[in-house]
């Protein structure tokens, strides 16, 4: 059963939405970017439905001055009380004895920053950023691998031979590789502190995203280093969530708002 919660955050009202489990643990989902609590294309509400189907209750919840939150958006640094409030949201509503976190990207670094004084049990972190990229282009490390794969491609060669090839780009993704990397700003610092003295499961995914102006934009993970917690098998089957062929994406489209 799908039902929405308001609750307090400070002097704004938040609205969340609990996927409803019989079991003690549960799953608060944290949304990155300015991104409401159904996530791109309903992602989010589509994970919800297929864990609390096995079970799990979810929460997840629009920050202060998103989606339908009351409030000032002051980014995700700003976004400890909002987890905070959530996460003693979610343990009344539900009844849970546990609670997980799970956030990608700039909702990753947040709970690694405030997961714990919020009062979680767990962190699932995807993809955490530590700086922000000086640029509209990939990391460094993801234009590498990129450009390993077209070398090994006999095909990538006869288009560079024929001039197919997109120079202005390519001159772009050489010379970010020949730069010196991006130094860490003021936000690094917590959040690497965050990961090394963390007293509470801590389990991390990193992915270097490949953005639209590569020709085949997937990325592949550098590394995974997830241990053998709760959300280890959906992590495995995380690749389909968003293709609407299920039957289960399509339950939850047309209430995926809620």
């Amino acid at each position: 059963m799908r039902r929405l919660i308001s609750f307090p955050c400070d002097d704004a009202t938040l609205v969340g939405t609990l996927d409803e489990g019989t079991q003690p643990t549960g799953l608060l989902i944290v949304s990155g970017g300015n991104e409401p609590r159904m996530g791109a294309h309903r992602g989010q509400a589509v994970l919800a439905a297929r864990i609390a189907a096995r079970g799990y209750p979810v929460f997840r919840f629009d920050r202060r001055g998103v989606g339908d939150s009351e409030g000032r958006n002051g980014g995700w640094q700003a976004s400890g009380p909002d987890i905070a409030a959530a996460t003693a949201s979610f343990a009344l509503a539900a009844g849970v004895a546990q609670i997980i976190g799970f956030g990608n990207c700039d909702a990753a670094s947040a709970l690694a920053m405030f997961g714990q004084a919020a009062g979680l049990d767990g962190v699932l972190l995807s993809n955490p950023w530590l700086t922000e990229e000086p640029d509209a282009l990939p990391p460094a490390a993801a234009i590498r691998r990129h450009y390993a794969r077209k070398l090994a491609n006999p095909a990538e060669w006869l288009r560079l031979a024929r001039g197919a090839v997109d120079f202005g780009r390519l001159r772009q993704g050489l010379t970010k590789i020949a730069a010196p990397p991006a130094p860490f700003d003021e936000t690094a610092a917590p959040l690497l502190h965050a990961h090394a003295l963390r007293h509470c499961d801590l389990h991390v995914v990193h992915v270097s995203p490949v953005p639209d102006w590569f020709e085949d934009p997937v990325g592949e993970a550098e590394y995974q280093d997830v241990l053998n917690g709760l959300l280890a098998q959906v992590v495995v089957y995380a690749v389909d969530l968003l293709l609407p062929e299920h039957r289960v994406d399509l339950a939850v489209q047309v209430p995926g708002r809620l």
